[in-house]
């Protein structure tokens, strides 16, 4: 669910069919501790059947919300097991009505008691988060219309003629190089001190030292970072990538490494590294893809705890490693 949970809204319904199976198995769980058979996902259709009884596949459909095709294969198994039966319309002999069994009736009476002891459990749990689930339910069920796609495509549309800019540092851009940042390594490792010392205080720490800062724009919003600091003579590293976790997978990343490999190339730089973690897999693809090899050991002096990958750049234009140059002192307050 972690996982999941962090792609936002565009996962929602995994989300919810995940959440779905939980509450599925609690009630489940419950009738199995009374000898019931009666399982958690028939419970719709066998209710409105022995609320309103017979009625056709189709109208079932439509009651509960469910597709022609889930009612019907549901009730090829209710069947089956003798807890539905089949009866033909009274008005018209071609059409056949589904209608519930004693059997399956007797299963629902013993039941009953319990569904209000689920509610109530429920309940008593959403009060004690401050939360109307039933109310949220009902208000978001209105929300999924059937021209929500429309818009979708249409806002999507117009994302897409927002060009993605990459632009250098400015000022009023340094607020995002912390705040970018922060969210990456709260997410994958924890901000250390020597961290937020940089990324509060990017112009003394990165640019008064040689580097150079980029910022990737969509539209108005800033919604990535790197960084190239300066480790030796006409070495750099490229650091402090960081893309909004919402905007990831549209090339934003890439977009920024060009950026940062182009800087580098105007610059004269003869190396070009960079440091990082063997869980962070689509990184390391994207850094793969644009020449960054895996070194056969972590860098000797790496300031890094969290990092166990050392790669460097491979200009395509050499076709070979360019030699490593005799090192400075590394300066501090570097990160991956």
């Amino acid at each position: 669910m972690e996982y999941i949970s962090r792609l936002g809204l565009v996962a929602l319904g995994s989300r919810l069919r995940a959440v779905s199976e939980r509450v599925y198995a609690v009630a489940d769980d419950v009738y199995r501790a009374l000898g019931l058979q009666l399982q958690a996902r028939w419970l719709p259709v066998l209710r409105i059947l022995n609320d309103r009884g017979a009625l056709t596949v189709g109208e079932i459909a439509q009651a509960v919300g469910q597709t022609h095709s889930a009612v019907s294969q549901l009730a090829q198994r209710l069947l089956a097991l003798d807890w539905l039966a089949v009866e033909a319309d009274p008005t018209d002999g071609r059409v056949r009505r589904l209608s519930i069994t004693p059997k399956a009736q007797a299963e629902l009476r013993r039941a009953k008691p319990y569904w209000r002891a689920i509610e109530d459990v429920y309940a008593a749990h959403c009060h004690a988060h401050g939360i109307d689930l039933l109310h949220a339910l009902t208000t978001f069920e209105k929300v999924i219309t059937p021209t929500l796609a429309d818009e979708v495509i249409a806002r999507g549309a117009g994302a897409a003629r927002d060009a993605l800019r990459i632009v250098p540092y400015a000022p009023a851009l340094a607020p995002h190089f912390l705040r970018l940042n922060e969210a990456w390594l709260r997410r994958y490792f924890y901000v250390e001190e020597i961290d937020h010392r940089v990324l509060s205080n990017p112009e003394p720490e990165i640019l008064a030292r040689g580097g150079s800062i980029l910022f990737a724009m969509l539209g108005e919003d800033v919604v990535g970072t790197c960084a190239l600091l300066p480790d030796a003579a006409k070495t750099y590293e490229l650091t402090k990538m960081a893309v909004d976790e919402s905007r990831q997978g549209l090339g934003i990343g890439r977009a920024l490494l060009e950026a940062a490999i182009a800087e580098f190339r105007r610059r004269g730089g003869q190396r070009l590294f960079l440091e990082t973690n063997s869980k962070l897999i689509p990184a390391l693809r994207l850094y793969e893809s644009l020449g960054f090899e895996r070194q056969p050991s972590i860098k000797p002096d790496s300031h890094y705890a969290r990092a166990n990958v050392y790669m460097v750049w491979r200009d395509p234009q050499d076709g070979a490693t360019p030699r490593r140059r005799p090192r400075k002192a590394k300066p501090d307050g570097r990160s991956v």
